[in-house]
């Protein structure tokens, strides 16, 4: 390989892990100085020193091992809780998480727009819960209000490949990215795949293992694949569908 193309990559790579190589080296810095660090003491050395590199609107908790990449598009409000292993990639458009939000440890919020999407970037409202290895791809947008929950191993994925033209590579025919909206008060159950284009309305419940592909209405739930509506919430129960409610 050429010196230029070396120096090519290495361009590639920097653009992608940071807003410019000071960027780079300064986040890289922190994240190698406190990022490790267990238990109450690392969090409050993150707290006193990341706001060196991210956008923090109040006192947050960031436990150990949480990637950040393009750290100066990251804004948390106050109260939010960064469990370990969460990995958030901002790249350029941000990731906004609401106060008192709860990121669950191997979370993924990936915006990672290199083709200049114009509407790309997360947005998480408040008192919100993102479970255990949820995947969100912010390629397109992707909006949460407030009060929801994901959780563990869902993913919300707001980018789609295109594969129209047998005759070339689908890598090679671009992508399409309209945006998730996920209206307040709602709960994804485990396993659920809430594809590109969809809103799901307030106050609904996604069934684990659904894959949402249409928009689902206000205060219904949804189950299947694909999804498709299974009742209105407030429509009589059988009797004994419930258990005890703590």
């Amino acid at each position: 390989m050429t010196e230029g193309g070396d120096l090519g990559r290495l361009g590639i790579y920097l653009s992608r892990q940071a807003a410019s190589p000071w960027r780079y080296l300064l986040e890289q810095i922190f994240l190698g100085l406190f990022s490790w660090i267990p238990a109450l003491p690392g969090i409050a050395l993150r707290r006193l020193f990341y706001p060196l590199i991210l956008e923090m609107a109040g006192p947050a908790a960031i436990e150990r091992n949480v990637r950040l990449r393009w750290a100066n598009r990251i804004r948390l409000e106050r109260g939010v809780y960064l469990d370990e292993g969460v990995y958030i990639h901002a790249m350029p458009n941000g990731v906004q998480i609401g106060r008192n939000t709860i990121i669950m440890h191997g979370a993924i919020l990936h915006v990672y727009n290199f083709r200049g999407l114009p509407h790309s970037g997360i947005r998480i409202g408040q008192d919100s819960l993102i479970g255990e290895y949820t995947v969100i791809r912010g390629q397109g947008g992707v909006t949460i209000g407030d009060r929801v929950y994901t959780s563990p191993f869902t993913q919300l994925i707001a980018v789609n490949h295109v594969f129209d033209d047998p005759a070339r590579p689908f890598v090679d025919q671009g992508i399409t990215a309209e945006g998730i909206v996920v209206e307040d008060d709602v709960w994804i159950g485990s396993g659920a795949i809430i594809t590109d284009g969809v809103r799901i309305g307030r106050g609904s419940v996604i069934a684990a293992g659904a894959v949402v592909t249409r928009d689902v209405d206000a205060h219904t739930v949804a189950g299947g694949v694909p999804a498709k509506p299974i009742r209105k919430i407030g429509d009589p129960l059988e009797p004994g569908a419930r258990g005890k409610v703590y």
